[in-house]
C-alpha cells in the first residue's frame, strides 16, 4: 500500500533510536531535535533575536524618514512635470512672463537627434516659451524679404524669437550667432508641452504640410526624414499618448463592471478555499479534471482555427512583422498565433498528464496536506484577512519610495552654461551667472564674442546634488528592504498561528485564543531583527539583479561578446541565489516562528530539515504548489471567460454594457484582478501548507506515536504512517 510504504520511507529515513536519543543515519544531513516532553507548540518564552540587525533596521527607517524630509526641502516634482525653457523658467507658470506661454519651442529641432533629449529637456538649442506652435514653413530670410510689404510677417515670427528682441533688419549671420531668431520655423504641433514637427503619412510618404523638403534661412536643403530622425519616435508617442487616451476613456465607462468582476472573483476564492475543508480532496480533483478537459477544448479550437484559415492569404504573416496593433483580431488572423497557442497548451496538458501518472501518490499525500491545511485556515479564518495588511504596507512603501525618487530626482538647482559658437573661447561650458554674464570679461573676450549664458541643466555644486544617484540607490535599497520586511512579517506571522493549530493536542480545542494576534505580537517584539536581516540579504541580492540589468541595457549595443557572456552568467547565477534564498527565507521564517531562535540558526536548521526530508521536500512542495496553482488558474480563468462574454455582448440579454474602443481592456484587467486576488488568498493558504509540511517532520523526528512520545499530528496525517491513531 502507498500508505505503508510512505509510512516505512519516514520511520527508516527519519529516526533511529540511540540511547534514548534520536539520531540519523550518516547519509542525512544534521541532527534531528532532542525529545521534549514538554514540547507543545510555538516557545512562549522568548527574547530578541538578531537585536543588532533589529537596531540597524531602525536607524535606517529613521535616516530613509529623514532623506524624504531632505528631498522634499529641495526638490521640486514641477521640473519633471512641466517644460522649461532657456533661463530654467517654468512654459506657463503663473505669475512669470510665461504664464500665457505654456508650450516649448525648439528654435533648431534637427539639434534633437534623440527623444530622449526631447523629452528630458537636454536639446543643444535655445528653448523658448511660447503660446502656440508654428503653422506654416516660414525662413528668417524670407521674413526680412517680405517685411518690408507688411510688418504682419515680423509680428508673427518675432513671438518664436527670443523676448525683447525687435529687429528685423539685423543681419541673418549676427541672428543665427546670437540664436535670437531661429533660422527656419516648421508646421507643429504640441506634445507634452513641447511644439514637435505634424507629422502626416500621405501615400506612404512622411510629410509636413504636404512637403517634403524645405530649406532653411541659408538656403540649406533639408528633408522631412531629417526631421523624424530628429524626432524618431514621437509619432509613436503620439499614438501611445492616444491609446492611453482611450484606455482611460474606456476604464470610465467599464469601471463598476470591472468592480463586480473582482468581487465576484474574491468571493469565489473564498468559496473555494471554505470548500478544501469538507471536500478538498474531490475539489482538487475536479479542479484537475477541469483544467485538463479545458486544455484539451483549447487544442481543438486552435486546430480547428489553424485548419480554417488555411492557406487564406496574408496569415502566414510574422507576428513580428504586424508589431504592437490594438486591434486583436489581427493576431487572430495569423496561423502563428494559433500555433504559438497550441504548443503552449499541448505542454501544459502533457505536465498535468504525466504528474498524473508518476506523482499520482504523492498527489495523494498532498492532498492530504492541503485538506489539513484547510482545516486550519477554517480555525484561524481571521488569517485569510491579514494579506490586506500586507497590501497596506506595501502600498504605503511603494507611494513613499516613488514620491522621494521624484523628489530626489527634481533636487537640482538650475545651472548655466557658457554656449560659444567659437571652439576656441575658453570659457566655453564654464559655470556662469546670467544676470551678472554681460559683465564679465567672458563676454567681452575677442574669441568669446556672441557667447553666451544659457541654462544646461539642474544640478548642483554641493555634496548633496554630487551623491543624487547614490541616494537613489539607497532609495531603491531601502524600498527592497521594506517591501521584503513586509512580506516576512507576513509569513512569520501566518507561520506562527499556523503552528500553534498544529502542535494543539486536541484541536481545535487546545488551539490558543487569538493565534494570530499572538504570532503578530511575538513577531514584532522579538524577532524583528531576524525577519529584517532575512530581507536584508534578499533585498542586496535584489538589487544587484538591477544593476546588472541595467548594465545589460547599457551594453546592448556594444559588440563585446565576452562582456555581454559574462554579463548574462552573472544575471543567471544572482537569478538562482535569489530563487533560493527566497525558498530558504520562507522556510527559516517558520522555524523563528516555532522556536524562536535567530535567523541564522532558524534557517540551518531549516535546510537540515528540509534535506533529511528532501524527498518529500522535492515532490510534495511542488505538488501542492502546482495544485494551488491550478486552483488560481481556474477561478481567474474562469471569471475572464464571464468577463469576455459580458464585455463581448454574449449575455446581451442580462445586462448592457457600455460602448468601448478596445472590449479587451476590462477583459485583460478582469483576469488579471482575479489572479491576484485568487494569489492572495491561496498564499496564506501555500504558507499554511508549508509550515503544516515542516511542522510534520519535525513531529515525525520528535516522536514515535507510544503513549509517551505520542504524535501531535492529525488523525488524517497520521495514518499515512499506516498506524492506528493514538489517543488523545
Amino acid at each position: 500500500m502507498p500508505a505503508k510504504r510512505y509510512a516505512q520511507e519516514s520511520s527508516a529515513a527519519v529516526r533511529s533510536e540511540v540511547g534514548g536519543r534520536q539520531t540519523t543515519p550518516s547519509r542525512y544531513y544534521g541532527e534531528p531535535h532532542k525529545f521534549d516532553p514538554f514540547f507543545r507548540g510555538p516557545v512562549c518564552k522568548r527574547s530578541c533575536t538578531d537585536f543588532l540587525c533589529c537596531l540597524i533596521f531602525m536607524v535606517v527607517i529613521l535616516a530613509y524618514g529623514a532623506l524624504g524630509i531632505v528631498a522634499w526641502l529641495h526638490g521640486d516634482p514641477r521640473k519633471v512635470l512641466h517644460a522649461t525653457d532657456s533661463y530654467g523658467h517654468f512654459c506657463g507658470q503663473n505669475e512669470t512672463p510665461n504664464a500665457k506661454k505654456p508650450i516649448l519651442f525648439y528654435f533648431n529641432i534637427l539639434k534633437c537627434a534623440n527623444p530622449a533629449v526631447l523629452i528630458n529637456l537636454q536639446c543643444p538649442t535655445t528653448q523658448m516659451c511660447v503660446s502656440k506652435c508654428p503653422d506654416r514653413f516660414a525662413t528668417y530670410t524670407d521674413m526680412q524679404l517680405q517685411h518690408t510689404l507688411s510688418k504682419s510677417y515680423w509680428d508673427y515670427y518675432r513671438q518664436f524669437c527670443k523676448p525683447g528682441f525687435n529687429n528685423p533688419n539685423k543681419p541673418v549671420s549676427q541672428v543665427l550667432r546670437d540664436e535670437d531668431c531661429p533660422s527656419v520655423i516648421v508646421p507643429s504641433r504640441p506634445f507634452l508641452q513641447r511644439c514637435l514637427p505634424d507629422f502626416i503619412p500621405l501615400n506612404g510618404t512622411l510629410m509636413v504640410a504636404n512637403q517634403t523638403r524645405f530649406q532653411d534661412a541659408l538656403q540649406t536643403a533639408h528633408s522631412v526624414t531629417e526631421l523624424r530622425h530628429a524626432a524618431n519616435g514621437i509619432t509613436g508617442l503620439v499614438d501611445t499618448k492616444e491609446l492611453g487616451m482611450k484606455i482611460v476613456e474606456d476604464y470610465a465607462k467599464s469601471w463598476p463592471w470591472i468592480l463586480i468582476g473582482l468581487l465576484i472573483a474574491a468571493a469565489v476564492s473564498l468559496t473555494f478555499i471554505l470548500l478544501l475543508r469538507f471536500t478538498a480532496g474531490l475539489l482538487l480533483w475536479v479542479t484537475i479534471i477541469t483544467i485538463m478537459l479545458l486544455l484539451a477544448y483549447g487544442m481543438w479550437y486552435c486546430s480547428s482555427e489553424l485548419s480554417g484559415l488555411g492557406e487564406r492569404l496574408g496569415s502566414d504573416v510574422a507576428i513580428v512583422e504586424v508589431g504592437l496593433q490594438t486591434d486583436l483580431q489581427v493576431y487572430l488572423q495569423l496561423r502563428q498565433t494559433w500555433i504559438i497557442f497550441l504548443i503552449l497548451l499541448g505542454v501544459t496538458e502533457a505536465s498535468i498528464l504525466l504528474m498524473l501518472i508518476f506523482l499520482r501518490g504523492r498527489v495523494r499525500v498532498a492532498i492530504t496536506l492541503l485538506r489539513e491545511a484547510s482545516k486550519a485556515t477554517g480555525c484561524i479564518m481571521s488569517s485569510l484577512f491579514y494579506p490586506l495588511i500586507t497590501f497596506l504596507l506595501l502600498g504605503l512603501c511603494i507611494t513613499y519610495w516613488a514620491v522621494t525618487a521624484i523628489f530626489l530626482a527634481s533636487s537640482g538647482e538650475a545651472v548655466y552654461k557658457v554656449m560659444s559658437p567659437d571652439a576656441t573661447c575658453p570659457y566655453a561650458n564654464s559655470t556662469c551667472s546670467p544676470e551678472l554674464f554681460n559683465k564679465t570679461s567672458m563676454a567681452a573676450l575677442a574669441s568669446c564674442k556672441g557667447s553666451q549664458c544659457t541654462f544646461a541643466f539642474y544640478g548642483g555644486e554641493t555634496p548633496y546634488h554630487r551623491y543624487l544617484f547614490l541616494l537613489q540607490l539607497l532609495n531603491l535599497l531601502v524600498f527592497l528592504w521594506l517591501v521584503h520586511f513586509s512580506l516576512a512579517l507576513e509569513q512569520c506571522t501566518l507561520a506562527g498561528a499556523f503552528a500553534s493549530y498544529y502542535w494543539a493536542p486536541r484541536k481545535p480545542r487546545d488551539v490558543p485564543p487569538c493565534p494570530l494576534f499572538s504570532s503578530f505580537s511575538r513577531a514584532v517584539r522579538y524577532h524583528t531583527g531576524s525577519l529584517a536581516f532575512g530581507s536584508l540579504i534578499l533585498s542586496v541580492v535584489q538589487l544587484a539583479r538591477i544593476l546588472l540589468e541595467y548594465l545589460d541595457e547599457k551594453l546592448r549595443g556594444a559588440n563585446n561578446v565576452i562582456a555581454r557572456f559574462i554579463l548574462c552568467c552573472l544575471k543567471c547565477c544572482f537569478w538562482c541565489l535569489e530563487r533560493f534564498l527566497r525558498y530558504m527565507n520562507r522556510n527559516a521564517y517558520i522555524m523563528v516562528a516555532i522556536y524562536g531562535t535567530n535567523f541564522c540558526t532558524s534557517a540551518r536548521e531549516a535546510f537540515f530539515l528540509l534535506m533529511r526530508n528532501v524527498v518529500r521536500v522535492a515532490v510534495l512542495d511542488r505538488v501542492t504548489d502546482f495544485l494551488l496553482f491550478l486552483g488560481k488558474l481556474l477561478i481567474a480563468g474562469g471569471i475572464g471567460v464571464l468577463a469576455f462574454f459580458v464585455f463581448d455582448r454574449k449575455f446581451t440579454i442580462f445586462v448592457e454594457v457600455p460602448d468601448l474602443n478596445f472590449y479587451w481592456v476590462p477583459i485583460v484587467t478582469v483576469f488579471t484582478g482575479s489572479y491576484l486576488i485568487a494569489h492572495g488568498f491561496f498564499s496564506v493558504y501555500a504558507m499554511c501548507v508549508d509550515t503544516l509540511f515542516l511542522c510534520f517532520c519535525e513531529d515525525l523526528e520528535r516522536n514515535d506515536g507510544s503513549t509517551e512520545r505520542p504524535f501531535l499530528m492529525s488523525p488524517e496525517l497520521h495514518q499515512l504512517l499506516g498506524k492506528s491513531s493514538p489517543s488523545r
